[in-house]
């Protein structure tokens, strides 16, 4: 377990790209400064950060250390700045590609769980079966 950790990341382990994303995040992760938290782990249980399976499922989240939560691109903004890809968290929160950024995130959002073999309703009060 790293007990080290700035943000602990939720992600979906059913779906292939989100798979694929946290892989390289935890390849850059010399440091150990994320934890990683699969919201389809039978485990996960998102009311103890003050979510809802439904609001991990339909965004990325992640908490920081304090609890304080964030979601969307914030969360992928501050693993890179954690891992060392500071370059690509200043473009990805660059004023003028920031509304660009948001609207990227929300179109692949509604369509992410299109690749996930994760089932939400397989989920009984917020505990999931897979």
């Amino acid at each position: 377990m790293n007990d080290g950790w700035k943000l602990k990341v939720f992600y979906d382990s059913l779906c292939p790209v989100c798979a694929w994303e946290m892989k390289k995040l935890r390849q850059r992760d010399a440091a150990q400064l994320l934890s990683f938290e699969d919201i389809a782990s039978p485990d996960f249980e998102p009311s103890k950060y003050g979510l809802s399976l439904q609001q991990t499922v339909g965004a990325m989240h992640a908490v920081r250390r304090d609890g304080s939560v964030i979601s969307g691109p914030d969360t992928f903004i501050e693993a890179y700045r954690l891992v060392g890809l500071g370059w690509l968290a200043a473009v990805l929160s660059f004023p003028l590609f920031r509304p660009f950024v948001r609207i990227g995130y929300r179109i692949f959002a509604r369509i992410r769980p299109r690749f996930s073999k994760f089932d939400p309703a397989a989920c009984d009060g917020g505990r999931c079966k897979i």
